[in-house]
């Protein structure tokens, strides 16, 4: 299955639940980013970077979050920390292993972040991402490459 035709449960940016694929955001950029687990320490503040860069990143492409938590827990973390961005289920790991081949590196918790364009396709890869300075990188790269 390709990976833009995964259907995963997700929490919108107002917390309401609904499912999505990747496909249901054809004609958007995506900035989608895998991060280990809901509310631990380095996974909070990459999303509290993300919340508050908000404003320049949507200019740019729409944010998803993806980890394995359930979706009790991403509301729970929505909720807690206020986040403004689409946060993705996925329990079985199967988006993240849809993306493996557009990595370098395959690990089981991994920091990793991916540009699709407006086709869905893989435009960008940060491995192994440090979350100091990151929003930045990214919104230079929509930058240069507007």
């Amino acid at each position: 299955m390709h990976y833009l035709d995964i259907e995963l449960d997700g929490i919108d940016e107002n917390g309401k639940e609904k499912k999505y694929k990747l496909s249901d955001f054809k004609g958007e950029n995506i900035v989608l980013y895998f991060y280990p687990e809901d509310d631990t320490p380095t996974c909070t503040e990459e999303a509290h970077k993300f919340r508050d860069a908000m404003e320049k990143l949507k200019k740019y492409a729409r944010v998803i979050g993806v980890s394995a938590n359930n979706i009790k827990d991403h509301l729970e973390f929505k909720t807690k920390h206020n986040l403004n961005f689409i946060l993705l289920s996925d329990k079985l790991n199967e988006l993240k292993k849809a993306f493996d081949d557009h990595k370098k590196h395959v690990s089981d918790i991994e920091r990793t972040t991916f540009i699709l364009d407006k086709e869905g396709n893989v435009v960008k890869t940060w491995e192994k991402v440090d979350v100091d300075g990151h929003i930045e990188e990214i919104i230079e790269y929509f930058e240069k490459n507007k």
